[in-house]
């Protein structure tokens, strides 16, 4: 009875506020300081004013389910903890952190990043109290147990021996995933990971790599528990819509060492870490912590401003039995113009692959020059000039996918002197003119071109989308071409050369920097596919990178 007196009182302390990340402070009458143990038996007074940093912290909404090492696991990134104690009835739980710079890093993380815990979000304030004293509590013997074994996880010294703590973890089981995605049709990037596989615990690194020309990733949970929950319900789902297919399994590594935080690999418990030679930093926004809530930065490598929303159903988490076979309906408001996700449960109508695209220069664009920009981001079936309103074009994509991402990079671009504008179109389909009516070549169908880049499932060409750019990427150039010639192709069409040069390890590829974005743009659609000789297309895309 004192234990429940005890445990109940402290958690009328703590109770919770409006905010998510204010607590009210509780005193003592005594004005001694605050120490959360069992054998109090002091009363205690309110006041509404914040607390200040501690190294306890108050988790609230904690699923009852959950076990010990899910708890500290939270906590495990920012630092050892010392302490714990569970008060399951009350969905609540404290966390003793060993410094108190380790709770407000913490805190600061979790404030714009919802933790989540069995796919159910929990949160996280200062306590009142300064340590927590629990050695006469019931169960403390399960709890330092936990404490110990995910500790040591973290460290890198893991026995895997499987704790009594547990009984879910297994013998010899790693915190390291080894995920590979099948069917890559659609891209997946490093942050749609983290967005998946946090939702059962927390992510402590990712590296994502391509192997035997499949996308690979390692992913090193705090956990070893959170690895086996995610692989358990994750392993054969799909990403995406009868496409990219995860297959998982247990890494013979116990910890990834991450050297570079950029757009293929990310240490979260290192924001510090350098991107890497050539290698895109991260954004800004995300110096004092990794996203927000709902919110992941764009797969493509330097895609700034372009941050999709993602929304998980069923309260923010993944239920498996209401959608057998893919991980549910990763939603795209239009807004957020993310343009790559397949959208499950769409009505038909909701999305369509039809653009408009309206303030072009009627003097210079043809159904080609559209063709060939909007193909850098999808594959481009038809396009339509409008006969009456010649600056005012439909480009039909293969898809809504393609079509959303062709618009959030191309909307807002200068192209013949103009600023263009594409939304998404009200037509389904781009209609071909019926025999004998007048069309003035104003309308192709290009479905069956071979310039299309996205026609090969798993193709790398997904990997490399990016904005429009001043800097070109070139390919596909032949061994006898040196880049005196290139610069004198780019230069006799009328674009002044910046910069060039060929990569080092591959004289097939090279990038050349032009003056503006808007001649990177125009020389695209001029010499993209151009005849170099020797049976060799040169091959021209926008690059991440600049010289």
């Amino acid at each position: 009875m004192l234990f429940v007196r005890s445990v109940n009182m402290l958690w009328a302390s703590e109770e919770p506020p409006a905010s998510a990340f204010t607590c009210g402070r509780t005193t003592m009458s005594n004005s001694t300081p605050s120490t959360a143990n069992g054998n109090e038996s002091k009363t205690y007074k309110r006041d509404r004013s914040p607390c200040g940093p501690s190294r306890v912290l108050h988790v609230r909404k904690v699923p009852i389910e959950v076990s010990e090492a899910e708890v500290i696991s939270l906590g495990i990134p920012f630092g050892k903890v010392t302490n714990l104690l569970m008060l399951k009835g009350k969905n609540q739980a404290f966390i003793e952190m060993a410094s108190e710079e380790a709770a407000i890093t913490m805190v600061n993380y979790y404030t714009t990043a919802t933790p989540h815990v069995r796919n159910q979000p929990v949160y996280i304030q200062y306590s009142n109290h300064r340590e927590l004293k629990t050695d006469n509590l019931p169960n403390q013997g399960r709890t330092q147990a936990a404490l110990q074994a995910v500790n040591a996880v973290h460290s890198g010294n893991m026995t895997h021996s499987a704790s009594a703590s547990d009984s879910s973890m297994m013998p010899g089981q790693s915190p390291v995933l080894r995920i590979i995605v099948e069917n890559l049709f659609y891209p997946v990037s490093l942050e749609v990971l983290h967005q998946i596989f946090s939702k059962f615990g927390t992510v402590l690194k990712i590296i994502t790599f391509t192997k035997n020309n499949q996308f690979q990733a390692l992913l090193q949970y705090a956990d070893p528990m959170n690895a086996h929950h995610a692989k358990v319900t994750l392993d054969g789902q799909n990403i995406y819509n009868a496409c990219c297919t995860l297959r998982i399994e247990f890494s013979k590594l116990t910890s990834l060492n991450v050297k570079y935080n950029n757009d293929k690999s990310r240490d979260f418990t290192r924001l510090d870490l350098p991107s890497g030679d050539g290698q895109p930093t991260l954004d800004p926004a995300m110096t004092g912590a990794f996203g927000a809530p709902g919110i992941i930065s764009s797969p493509y490598a330097g895609a700034a401003g372009f941050a999709p929303a993602v929304g998980f159903p069923q309260a923010a988490g993944l239920s498996m039995q209401a959608m057998p076979g893919a991980l549910g309906p990763l939603t795209i408001p239009t807004s957020a113009v993310a343009g790559r996700m397949a959208i499950h449960g769409m009505a038909p109508t909701a999305l369509h692959s039809v653009l408009l695209v309206s303030n072009l220069n009627p003097d210079s664009i043809s159904p080609h020059g559209l063709f060939i920009l909007f193909g850098v981001y999808g594959d481009v079936q038809r396009v339509k000039i409008l006969f009456n309103k010649k600056e005012n074009a439909l480009v039909q994509m293969a898809d809504a996918t393609q079509a959303q991402l062709a618009m959030s990079h191309l909307n807002g671009q200068r192209l013949h002197g103009r600023v263009i504008r594409v939304t998404i179109s009200k037509h389904q389909t781009v209609q071909l003119p019926r025999e004998g009516q007048e069309d003035q070549g104003l309308t192709k169908d290009f479905s069956g071109s071979p310039l299309h880049r996205f026609k090969k499932p798993g193709s790398k060409n997904f990997q490399n989308i990016f904005p429009p750019s001043a800097t070109l990427h070139l390919s596909n150039i032949p061994p006898s071409i040196a880049d005196d010639m290139l610069k004198d192709l780019f230069s006799s069409a009328g674009y002044k050369v910046k910069a060039f040069k060929f990569f080092q390890k591959d004289r097939k590829m090279a990038l050349i920097q032009l003056g503006s974005v808007e001649e990177a743009i125009q020389a695209l659609i001029e010499l993209h596919n151009h005849d170099l000789g020797e049976n060799h297309h040169l091959r021209v895309s926008f690059s991440k990178s600049t010289i």
